[in-house]
């Protein structure tokens, strides 16, 4: 624990990169990729909506953005209105996106994903329930590692073979590609919450029985290969990270102990530089918890499974009180936090938190346009 007043949660953070250049972050505060399903064009390019949106979150002081999951082919988008990386007009609006971003002094991240099963869905907009996106409303044949329905009101799936498998790791490598000459600080991999990679890993979903399911070595070979086919392509300069579900929260399922010794490999050996923690999301289950700060446990349970590294450990979920944000720092539960729906709340929740946590005025990480706010008032 530090022995002065000065916050942790505003202090700097380095991601170590493979090269030992690193990228330093202004604060310890990452915006959480969060869908925003404004692609109404169904053709994956940004909008003016989300130069608004994450703008205005560039300048309220985040230290880093993570940019909502972008499908690595079209097959791969979470909806027919979600960002892709796959196009050079889609590459080109990234590249708009980076461009202020950057200049409100944050680094930009992109979550790149394939859907899996969970692919072509219905957004998650008022008066939507889930589901399958009709054909006729842009959805399409999804795609998955068994050829079930991955949740209730989902098409079943076509069950990948060996070079489908081997296109998606492609489109993956490809992607990251696009990233790069978007001018991305970092990418996240999407391990997480019911989509491809995580139906790969969990044994609830994975029955296969070739050399991608069964054992825990099988199981894990999918995101290996996603990763190694990134980390060859993107630079030794900047830092790789993955989100994953910790736990299914289900008997039988994935649980921490399983998925820290995933991470262990791929920081040990494939590169990793960055680890953002989360849970649930393959199947419907009371036994998954909620409230403020709900994942710190397994946020620092990762940690501690990986305190022989110089991997950060970052975790989302529910987080929205300044201070809350600062004891889990303080106390070495985690390195960074990942804000969500409080930035959607407040774009500004950065500068409300340094102002509530005592940071000087001068210190504040707002646009300077918006020094009338008197944030310390």
């Amino acid at each position: 624990m530090t022995t002065d007043n000065r916050s942790t949660l505003f202090s700097p953070l380095t991601l170590s990169t493979p090269d030992g250049t690193g990228l330093t972050l202004r604060n310890r505060t990452i915006l959480s990729p969060m869908c925003q399903y404004a692609v109404n064009r169904q053709d994956g390019v940004a909008t003016d909506w989300h130069l608004q949106h994450y703008g205005a979150i560039a300048a309220g002081g985040f230290g880093m953005l993570t940019i909502e999951s972008t499908g690595v082919n079209p097959v791969g988008r979470i909806s027919p209105y979600d960002l892709g990386m796959y196009s050079d007009e889609q590459e080109s609006a990234h590249r708009h996106l980076v461009s202020f971003i950057h200049s409100q002094g944050a680094a930009a991240a992109v979550q790149l994903n394939h859907a899996g099963g969970r692919a072509s869905g219905k957004p998650w907009l008022p008066g939507i329930h889930g589901g399958s996106a009709p054909l006729e409303e842009g959805g399409w044949q999804t795609v998955g590692m068994t050829d079930q329905s991955i949740a209730e009101g989902y098409r079943p799936t076509t069950k990948l073979d060996k070079a489908g498998i081997a296109q998606i790791v492609s489109d993956f490598a490809v992607a990251a590609r696009r990233a790069d000459a978007a001018g991305y600080d970092a990418i996240q991999i999407h391990a997480a919450h019911g989509y491809l990679l995580h139906q790969a890993f969990s044994p609830l979903i994975n029955t296969r029985t070739d050399e991608y399911g069964g054992s825990f070595e099988n199981r894990s070979r999918l995101i290996c290969e996603v990763v190694d086919a990134i980390r060859a392509v993107w630079p030794g300069s900047k830092p790789l990270g993955i989100r994953i579900s910790a736990t299914d929260w289900v008997k039988g399922g994935l649980d921490i102990e399983t998925t820290a010794r995933l991470m262990r490999e791929l920081v040990k050996h494939h590169g990793i530089n960055w680890v953002d923690v989360s849970s649930g999301g393959l199947v419907n289950t009371p036994l998954q918890p909620s409230g403020p700060g709900f994942h710190a446990v397994l946020g620092a349970q990762m940690k501690q499974a990986l305190a022989d590294t110089d991997a950060v450990v970052s975790v989302v979920g529910g987080i929205s009180s300044p201070e809350q944000a600062e004891t889990m720092l303080r106390t070495h539960q985690v390195d960074a936090v990942s804000i969500g729906r409080a930035a959607m709340r407040n774009p500004h929740w950065p500068a409300m938190a340094a102002a509530r946590l005592g940071v000087p005025r001068e210190d504040i990480p707002a646009a300077a346009q918006y020094w009338r706010a008197e944030w310390n008032s």
